[in-house]
């Protein structure tokens, strides 16, 4: 797209923003075209993207719905902006987790699970689930036959199934067969003969619920002279109910149908149906695992006293019992009938199961007879729009059965995007939240295409990214600065990438024109021995034997769902814990058997420094994390107000009765629940947010109270207690890893995974320790060049201490820094899952076969 186009359709103009620490920021943005807002971390980027632009955005849109409809859409606070002109509608693509309902998959996310089974319901072949052999209609004559061979001397019930497992109160189809003359039914199992009209409303069927309806029309014993009676009961049955028929044998009940019959085994299956194939539904769902593939196997018998738990999965589950794959479904998670439907020759879970690529490449090539073709057509033409959108967001290895559980923050948002690219909107302002996170740089310049193209659409697109090549590839940049928290939330440079580099405010602008950059080291530490792990094959490792080195920095690199993650996280980790914990059996290292791991000996401990949220609550904070609170409540309690009070350290703990506001306990906040509107929070009018009583806030430190301490950034921290020297150590290794923006007090809840990662950091740099493996997975997320710089520093000081450290990492400054560095590839999922180079970065640089090294070449 021509840049000087883009930049003559109109402008979004921003004037006064002031929401967190932006400065009164004003700022022009072009319509229709590709915008990056970067910076150092803190400076501002998110809170004018997504806090100004996006709220207001939003906000505005649905003040125009009607009230009805907003209150399902919750209310939307109207961001701390003077004025914006020229805004569009707003969709926000961020980093948030897809969600934790085990049944949900990549397939039920992109609703292309939802579009296969309309296909299979469609043009599917079924098969008899018992014989395998391909089942075609049967005429009533083949039927009668059939029952005369299987009953032969027995008495049986013909009835007609008017409903099968559907919602409703029924009442009105019951009075209208009563009212032709039928009077007995079996309804949810349980046999009925009316008398009156009456009776069928005082049934009360729940419409909510589901229920399955049988009507009874003849009962006799089958011989040969019946042939006429079974065929007008037959006849009666398909009438009624759609061409079924239920025939009852004692207890079981056999169903026909003049649709799909299996003559050898007399086997009917249910009418083809897209719920059949839904293992959410249990109309296909397996029975035995209700549709979840696995089953929880509890380490006690029947009658044993904790059987009771047996009954509260989802709260004992995970702590006492083993989950092992379902033994009746294999896993797939439908029943046998929906397994025996093929396309292709493949069942709906063999295609769930392919790579997004392979899945491509088999729709392509799906050769259909012309009725067929017909009717499948469109649907097969969406379902491959949308995997060709999700091939080109470097999602390519995913599988449509991958647990949406296990996805990364990074791979939620592209797979976001590939839906919005699906949508085919335009005139709407698309605002991303580093959208590269997790993506090998091979797979960004397929994310970068995706960007243009949502932009060629005819929508502005705001990304936040730190990713120089999404910069340069931008229309118009938006540089914030010039530092992070209370130094940052100003516009220091805007206009066109090239403009940027000749811009002597903008830090951006000096990485781009090459003045700035992390160099490249001229030698690399030798490694001081290694380690060797064997047999690795999780997932989609190929019985690796990987040597890794100790007491050097070593980088883990490949293409995106190579298998690193794998590798480290669920290979070496759990073997390490075991070589670590001999004699000690945990559940841990109980999944991996052998001796596949020697060369141990040096290593004394292991700490794995990963993205998990480092408190699950708003009272735990960066200040309780790192010890910092425990020594700062020390210093107030020792102060001689609080020494003639009598005030102790817990005086000044929010979760302390004594020293915390009565009204919020605490909290800073009340929530007042609105019945089946959202919850609604208030700030508490009582304490306006500080969290303590006024007792507590009157005693001051160089003036001022605990809450102004909580509320300060920790660089401002670092200069206020700059004379106690345990709390300005941690507060400098804050600020050192480039968190010198975060405020003391600011909820575990709302930090980014990156952010959690370095506050474990600093955890770690504080403890003083040698002969320790450290393992980091993507500690860079989230980061500016010039933060990188100073993590760099930090993360070196850790070995150079004698420690070893390993590295998952797409970014190549990190791997070109690295002093060895282990590919994975050669590309994701089943074509991954192999060593491509090992070396340094320079002999990895020198491989033809690794896509690092083709990226790392030009830097070296």
């Amino acid at each position: 797209m021509d840049t000087k186009k883009a930049l003559t359709s109109g402008w979004i103009r921003v004037f006064g923003a002031r929401e967190h620490n932006l400065k009164s920021v004003d700022a022009t943005i072009p319509k229709d075209s590709l915008t990056v807002i970067t910076g150092p971390s803190g400076s501002g980027k998110s809170s004018l993207a997504l806090d100004v632009l996006y709220a207001e955005g939003r906000r505005r849109y649905v003040e125009s719905l009607s009230s009805y409809a907003r209150q399902f859409l919750g209310a939307t606070n109207k961001p701390d902006v003077d004025r914006i002109d020229g805004l569009c509608p707003a969709i926000a693509i961020e980093q948030k987790t897809v969600g934790s309902n085990p049944r949900s998959t990549v397939g039920t996310i992109t609703e292309i699970y939802d579009y296969l089974r309309v296909l299979f319901a469609r043009i599917g072949r079924p098969h008899c689930p018992e014989c395998h052999e391909e089942i075609r209609a049967q005429s009533p004559e083949n039927i009668v036959a059939m029952i005369l061979e299987s009953f032969n001397g027995l008495t049986v019930t013909i009835a007609a199934p008017v409903a099968s497992d559907k919602k409703g109160e029924f009442t009105a189809e019951l009075k209208r067969f009563f009212a032709q003359g039928y009077y007995r039914f079996i309804i949810d199992g349980v046999k009925y003969r009316f008398m009156a009209p009456a009776e069928i409303d005082a049934l009360n069927l729940k419409k909510s619920q589901r229920h399955t309806i049988n009507l009874l029309l003849d009962s006799f014993e089958i011989n040969a002279e019946k042939r006429g009676r079974i065929h007008e009961a037959l006849e009666l049955s398909f009438k009624l109910a759609d061409n079924v028929c239920a025939v009852y044998s004692g207890e079981r009940e056999y169903l026909y149908s003049s649709k799909r019959v299996c003559l050898r085994c007399a086997t009917s299956i249910p009418e083809l149906e897209p719920r059949l194939f839904s293992f959410n539904c249990p109309l296909g769902a397996c029975q035995t695992c209700n549709g979840l593939g696995s089953l929880y196997e509890w380490p006690w018998g029947k009658n044993d006293a904790d059987a009771w738990k047996e009954k509260y999965p989802d709260f004992f589950g995970d702590k006492y019992a083993t989950l092992v794959t379902c033994t009746a479904c294999y896993g797939a998670r439908l029943n046998p009938h929906a397994l025996g439907v093929t396309i292709g020759g493949k069942n709906i879970i063999e295609l769930a199961e392919l790579s997004m690529k392979d899945l491509h490449l088999f729709f392509t090539t799906l050769q259909l007879e012309e009725l067929d073709t017909a009717i499948g057509k469109p649907l097969i033409t969406h379902i491959t729009s949308r995997v060709t959108f999700l091939v080109e967001v470097g999602l390519s290895y995913l599988a449509l059965s991958r647990s949406a559980r296990t996805l990364s923050g990074g791979e939620g948002q592209r797979i976001r995007l590939a839906t919005q690219i699906g949508s085919a909107l335009s005139g709407v302002l698309y605002v991303l939240d580093e959208p590269s996170i997790g993506l090998h740089q091979r797979d960004n310049d397929r994310l970068i295409g995706t960007l243009k193209k949502l932009r060629d659409h005819g929508n502005t697109v705001i990304v936040v990214e730190h990713d120089i090549d999404t910069i340069t590839n931008a229309d118009y940049v938006i540089d914030m600065g010039p530092a992070a928290g209370t130094l940052g939330g100003m516009v220091t440079a805007s206009g066109t990438p090239a403009q940027l580099t000749e811009n002597p405010h903008s830090l951006t602008g000096a990485y781009l024109a090459g003045k700035r950059g992390i160099v490249a080291p001229t030698t690399y530490r030798k490694p001081s021995g290694f380690m060797t792990l064997s047999h690795a094959r999780k997932h989609n490792l190929k019985d690796l034997t990987v040597q890794f080195p100790l007491g050097v920095m070593c980088g883990i690199s490949g293409v995106s769902g190579s298998g690193k993650s794998t590798l480290i996280m669920h290979e070496l980790v759990p073997a390490l814990e075991r070589e670590l914990t001999k004699g000690v059996r945990t559940f841990t290292s109980s999944q991996n058997a052998g001796d596949d791991l020697v060369g141990t000996e040096s290593i004394n401990s292991l700490v794995v420094i990963d993205q998990t949220p480092i408190g699950r609550t708003p009272r735990s904070n960066p200040a309780t994390y790192l010890g910092v609170f425990d020594e700062i409540r020390a210093l107030f309690a020792q102060l001689p107000e609080s020494c003639q009070r009598g005030y102790t350290a817990g005086r000044f703990s929010f979760n302390v009765a004594q020293g915390r506001c009565f009204e919020c306990n605490g909290d800073g906040t009340i929530t007042v629940s609105m019945q089946f509107l959202p919850d609604v929070t208030m700030l508490c009018k009582t304490c306006h947010g500080t969290r303590y009583n006024r007792e507590t806030l009157s005693i001051t430190y160089k003036g001022k109270s605990i809450a102004d301490v909580l509320a300060m950034t920790a660089y401002q921290a670092r200069e206020f207690f700059a004379a106690h020297t345990r709390i300005a150590k941690r507060l400098q290794l804050m600020c050192d890893v480039g968190l010198d923006y975060i405020a003391l007090g600011q909820p575990s809840t709302t930090l980014s995974g990156g952010e959690a990662q370095r506050i474990k950091l600093v955890d770690e740099l504080a403890k003083r320790g040698s002969n320790t493996l450290y393992v980091l997975d993507e500690p860079t997320t989230g980061l500016h060049a010039s933060d990188i710089e100073r993590l760099l520093v930090v993360l070196n000081r850790l070995v150079d201490k004698g420690n070893s450290m390993l590295i998952i990492e797409h970014n190549l400054d990190v791997l070109k820094t690295a002093d060895y560095v282990i590919d994975l590839g050669p590309e994701g999922g089943d074509g991954g899952g192999t060593i491509v180079a090992t070396g340094t970065p320079r002999a990895v640089a020198q491989s033809t076969h690794s896509f690092t090294g083709q990226y790392l070449k030009p830097l070296l």
